[in-house]
């Protein structure tokens, strides 16, 4: 049970620092927000899972027999932790001029499910952080068994409806702009325990190799 609410903490805290920085999903939730209303950023992140369940289920199937191998945990755990302090800097480096713009950006004609779908894969950040982080997750919750995937998915998709809610809230209801102070108060905590957790994986990563 700990290990569980570890992971689904920690998946937690980490999508939503993703999630919350700008990027293309987040225009899209904005833009979808001021003609559809607060139901747009729920549909834009449905489009997004399931985009991810499609490639959670490929990494599961593709990895299935590597799970004990101790050289390939160990180099996704090393890669994970490089980019999770590589997310970390980025943020706090910007962090003083960063401000949340909630405009009006105009409306995807493609429909709120298909454009959380289409921005995420035209996301090349999305695909690195796969590969690297939720890569290093599925390992580690792969030891658990489905329960522990299910769980780690489950804290990382709630991250993402939460914020993308909170976003199609505030712009259907007319307010164009979260407080600078409050957001980049957020981004700060968030990249600070991003720190914690680049060092935890990087850690983890290295003892697969020294154990």
């Amino acid at each position: 049970m700990p290990q569980l609410t570890a992971i689904f903490i920690s998946s937690f805290v980490i999508a939503l620092s993703g999630a919350m920085m700008p990027g293309p999903v987040l225009t899209v939730t904005i833009s979808e927000s001021t003609t559809r209303g607060f139901i747009a950023g729920p549909l834009i992140v449905l489009g997004h899972a399931v985009l991810e369940i499609l490639l959670l289920a490929l990494i599961v199937l593709g990895f299935a027999d590597l799970i004990n191998k101790p050289v390939l945990s160990g180099v996704v755990g090393m890669a994970g932790g490089v980019v999770l302090l590589w997310l970390s800097f980025d943020m706090l480096k910007g962090i003083r001029h960063l401000s949340l713009d909630l405009s009006n950006g105009g409306s995807a004609r493609s429909g709120p499910v298909l454009a959380g779908f289409l921005t995420s894969l035209a996301n090349p950040y999305w695909i690195i952080w796969w590969m690297t982080i939720g890569l290093g997750y599925v390992i580690i919750s792969m030891k658990l068994g489905f329960i522990g995937v299910a769980v780690f998915f489950t804290g990382h998709i709630l991250a993402d409806l939460l914020w993308y809610s909170v976003v199609s809230l505030f712009v259907s209801r007319g307010r164009k702009h979260i407080s600078d102070r409050v957001y980049r108060g957020i981004i700060g905590s968030c990249a600070v325990m991003l720190v914690f957790f680049g060092i935890y994986f990087e850690v983890s990563g290295i003892r697969y190799f020294i154990d």
